[in-house]
């Protein structure tokens, strides 16, 4: 048999989607990571509900408008990073002031952030250093050091918008009546949540977990999952200016049909939100339409960047759970 070539291929690949998706290739871009960085779908910028492909100027358009703008990330991912900076200044241009709001901080870190910022203004060291990133367990503060430059460049007021770490644990292990009086009700987490939502959520930790939960853990997970995207909805809706926020988090929470903006719409009906996602690349997946789980992509705008290399991410689990 004839074996056709991989440019003709991927030729045939792209040509079998809809003709909205044509657009002109991205601009040239020195991208910090390489892994896949000759995919066709790198650089390019999905707009899920017109079904086609637009340029950076129309994401930076649709982001201004918006009351709220959710910005996904890998939180490793140096060029998510940058992106999401980019964002940041496209939403600032021309005066607006949002709240600049991180799943990286949580709500007891709102004072230390409040007391930096005022001492030091414009000082992105300083404030790392107030909220001990160092040792908070996330990635080198020098990743996210654009998206806060950013924001202190525009004097964004800086919003800490995730639950506290012991609590969400309290979560998992006692359940809603961990969180203080009258939180849970106001973060609808009393209120039953559809099977098919929860079973999708259920496999999802499973898989992120490589399998190797126990099952009985997984609800519980899950609620914790939901409680922290409450939580971000609720200080997004009970802290910003008027000028809304913008929200730095991972891509899981950006997700329109169960993250933050589920939430957000849930208790402000007519409040506009922007979902962008930043995902990586994947080798046998050549359109914008392999990304999506089940059949659509839960996002407003998915912007594709190159992978990061990483070794198997449950290799240490299978090991940890082997040892008595």
């Amino acid at each position: 048999m004839t074996r056709l070539p991989f440019v003709l291929v991927l030729a045939l690949s792209l040509g079998c989607a809809s003709k909205q998706q044509v657009s002109s290739p991205p601009p040239a871009r020195a991208w910090a990571t390489t892994l896949y960085r000759d995919h066709p779908l790198v650089g390019r910028i999905w707009d899920v509900a017109a079904g086609r492909f637009v340029d950076e100027s129309a994401l930076r358009a649709a982001v201004v408008p918006a009351r709220f703008v959710l910005l996904g990330e890998r939180h490793d991912h140096p060029d998510h990073h940058r992106l999401q900076a980019e964002l940041v200044r496209a939403r600032t241009h021309g005066g607006l002031r949002p709240a600049l709001a991180f799943e990286m901080l949580d709500i007891t870190q709102q004072p230390a952030v409040d007391a930096a910022l005022k001492a030091h203004p414009d000082d992105v060291e300083g404030l790392a250093k107030a909220v001990d990133w160092a040792n908070s367990g996330w990635p080198a503060f020098s990743l996210y050091e654009p998206v806060f430059s950013a924001g202190l460049q525009a004097h964004l007021p800086i919003v800490a918008a995730n639950l506290p770490r012991a609590q969400v644990r309290e979560l998992v292990m006692k359940g809603p009546e961990a969180l203080p009086p009258g939180l849970a009700s106001r973060l609808g987490l009393e209120a039953p949540v559809p099977e098919a939502e929860a079973k999708a959520v259920r496999e999802e930790l499973d898989r992120s977990h490589c399998g190797q939960l126990p099952q009985e853990m997984l609800e519980p997970m899950a609620l914790a999952q939901r409680a922290r995207d409450a939580m971000m909805a609720d200080r997004l809706l009970e802290t910003v200016p008027a000028d809304g926020a913008v929200l730095i988090t991972g891509n899981g929470h950006v997700r329109k049909d169960r993250g933050v903006p589920a939430h957000l719409e849930r208790r402000a009906k007519d409040v506009t939100v922007l979902s962008v996602a930043l995902l990586e690349v994947s080798p046998e997946a050549l359109n914008p339409q392999d990304y999506a789980e089940a059949s659509a992509l839960p996002y407003d705008y998915v912007w594709f960047t190159p992978a990061m290399p990483e070794d198997d991410p449950c290799k240490a689990l299978r090991e940890r759970n082997k040892k008595p």
